[in-house]
């Protein structure tokens, strides 16, 4: 009996997958002051893993060498991906952490361009960067800001990485085993964590809500758009990211910037949607 799996055209699902994490972000970062950041990316990734595990039971014995190659490095990056990124939202605001993540998949949307006016979508993202960077206000953590920008890095790679596995595996298969290697990188640090021993049913629960929300759901969702869409134009599909980010965490943590902040956000936005007009095909 075959899986029956979520059909939508590649661009409403990235949109949707964005919903789905700001969502999640806001509920992770609820549960920050309890279980801890690596807490909190244990218990979403392990129980994303077991809900992938349940709904797609992949055959790990039929999976090819080819597959393995680029299958544990996807997850891997994954895994680190997600830690780092809620180390930074510790730290400093969701809207800002995702603003300077993203710088991550907006170089790499222009990778090997030697065009002039996409080195000005750079330099534009450079000013927002700059805006962000702590230089008098000391509310922004420069450890936030580093982990926010290496988590940025770990995107990139999933980007390239998950383009290329959903071309020779099945895409439910692909992030299911991706997303095992992720919790097998991302558990030793909730263990070492204490955060986890003050986990009760009400947190779990929570824990899996964000499992489902800014894993399960939203990586299955990138991962069948990557199958359909290439590196570049799924980054630049991301460009709403940081506005999103900026808007749920007003919403759900009250969580307001200031003005040089918002401008910064404004900034990313428009160099990832203008490098989206001024791209080649």
């Amino acid at each position: 009996m075959k899986n029956r799996e979520i059909s939508l055209p590649p661009v409403p699902a990235v949109l949707l997958a964005i919903i789905s994490v700001q969502c999640g972000a806001a509920i992770a970062k609820t549960l920050f002051p309890t279980i801890g950041a690596a807490g909190t990316a244990s218990i979403r990734i392990g129980v994303s893993a077991l809900i992938l595990l349940l709904a797609y039971r992949p055959n790990l014995k039929a999976i090819t060498s080819q597959q393995w190659k680029i299958v544990i490095p996807y997850g891997l990056s994954l895994g680190a991906m997600n830690l780092i990124f809620y180390i930074a939202i510790e730290r400093i605001p969701i809207g800002l952490a995702v603003t300077l993540e993203f710088v991550g998949p907006l170089l790499l949307a222009i990778t090997g361009s030697k065009r002039l006016v996409d080195y000005c979508w750079v330099l534009l993202a450079a000013i927002g960067i700059l805006l962000i960077a702590p230089w008098t206000n000391d509310r922004l953590d420069p450890i936030g800001i580093i982990c926010a920008l290496l988590a940025g890095a770990f995107w990139s790679g999933y980007i390239v990485l998950g383009g290329r596995i959903s071309r020779i595996m099945n895409d439910g298969y692909a992030v299911t085993t991706g997303m095992l290697f992720a919790a097998l990188l991302v558990l030793p640090f909730g263990l070492l964590d204490s955060g986890l021993s003050n986990l009760t049913p009400k947190l779990f629960g929570m824990g899996v809500a964000l499992a489902l929300l800014s894993s399960a759901i939203p990586f299955t969702l990138e991962m069948k758009a990557l199958g359909k869409l290439p590196p570049r134009t799924f980054s630049i599909l991301m460009s709403l990211e940081p506005a999103a980010a900026s808007i749920c965490a007003f919403i759900f943590l009250n969580e307001s910037l200031n003005l040089y902040e918002i401008l910064a956000v404004i900034c990313v936005v428009i160099a990832s949607a203008g490098s989206t007009l001024t791209a080649k095909k």
